[in-house]
């Protein structure tokens, strides 16, 4: 059973009308990725694309560049997030460039990632820019229309004839069973077997819900950095505030929370096991400080040695006790939150030949 590597694709980098009144005129995320600075020595900020290729997602040909990059090494697709707002489609534009360009070869599927959008970036995470709001039969109905032509795409990943769709966070939607209910037997009527859903561990919050999820996948860093012992977890929150006030009475940027080594993050993320039916997650380092700034949490970039080594035990873990073979990676290009495949001017395409030299050899 051959791994199959699958990217979580970020399509934040086009400007659209919503960011300009929220952040500014012209806004993508390499605002955030190049004004980013450095908190501590050696510290790999900013993360810049290799050749300055700061590229826009409302050209198709970007998406044609990353397709093919995405085929020469051996990266079976692409996982874009959907925003959706109960009708309302954010960042919508690339999915359906892609949808539109036929030729465009490369598999994908979709992160529905369900969570309201509020100004996280800035420090005002209770100012709330677009709400999440599920509504009824007819607005399910809707979003599933959206969807169809997506699904019914020869590209468009499939398990027994039924549409992949990864779920954020189910247990932000109350009504979840109705709603997955109501898909799966709207896709039973378009010719498929339903919906595989695929339900997003993150954390220690698990949906205990009886929903008709078909598989779950690992979320990574962020599952591994949740798992810790509480008295860990509760020392750097502790931690966090102390450093938060220090820095603002003496308007410093002290780093709140100290980088984690990607080693430990990774033997972490192994010993961690799932249940069977899981799909393996990986992540190529994080460092959202051109999000967030000195609140930021960082794993440090790994070597290619240490990628490997993780991805290699990850896959045989999938296959071995989960019995699945896709591995989702985190992330094709999360720029700002340092999870990146594609080529950057420090590790150049060390990560992506270390997904073809694995896989190749696997």
């Amino acid at each position: 059973m051959k791994a199959k590597v699958i990217a979580y694709y970020l399509p934040q980098f086009h400007a659209i009308p919503e960011n300009d009144e929220w952040w500014g005129k012209g806004f993508t995320d390499w605002v955030n990725v190049k004004k980013a600075k450095p908190l501590f020595k050696r510290h790999q900020q900013p993360k810049c694309p290799l050749n300055n290729n700061y590229y826009d997602l409302s050209d198709p040909e970007t998406l044609r560049w990353q397709a093919e990059l995405a085929k020469e090494y051996s990266v079976y697709g692409f996982c874009f997030y959907h925003y959706w707002f109960n009708g309302k489609l954010l960042l919508e534009k690339p999915a359906e460039l892609l949808l539109a360009n036929k030729d465009i070869d490369v598999n994908f599927c979709f992160s529905w990632a369900n969570e309201p959008w509020a100004r996280t970036w800035d420090g005002k995470a209770h100012q709330v820019l677009m709400p999440q709001n599920y509504g009824s039969k007819d607005d399910w109905k809707a979003h599933f229309n959206y969807l169809l032509p997506f699904f019914k795409d020869k590209r468009y990943i499939k398990e027994d004839n039924r549409p992949m769709l990864l779920i954020y966070k189910s247990t932000s939607i109350p009504c979840a069973k109705e709603m997955m209910d109501c898909w799966n037997e709207l896709a039973r009527k378009e010719g498929f077997d339903g919906i595989h859903f695929v339900e997003t561990l993150r954390g220690q919050e698990l949906d205990k819900r009886p929903l008709p999820f078909l598989a779950k996948v690992e979320f990574e860093p962020v599952r591994s950095n949740l798992h810790q012992p509480w008295i860990v977890l509760n020392y750097k929150r502790i931690r966090r505030i102390v450093i938060g006030a220090i820095n603002a009475v003496f308007h410093l940027s002290i780093p709140q929370n100290s980088p984690f080594r990607f080693e430990d993050v990774a033997k972490r993320s192994i010993a961690l096991e799932s249940p069977e039916g899981t799909y393996g997650g990986i992540f190529t380092g994080w460092d959202n400080t051109p999000r967030r700034g000195a609140i930021s949490t960082i794993v440090l970039p790994p070597t290619k040695e240490e990628l490997k080594n993780y991805l290699i035990s990850k896959i045989r873990q999938t296959q071995s006790h989960y019995h699945t073979n896709y591995i989702f990676v985190n992330a094709w290009n999360e720029w700002a939150e340092g999870a990146v495949l594609e080529p950057d001017t420090i590790h150049h395409y060390q990560y992506l030949e270390t997904v073809k030299e694995v896989i190749d050899e696997l």
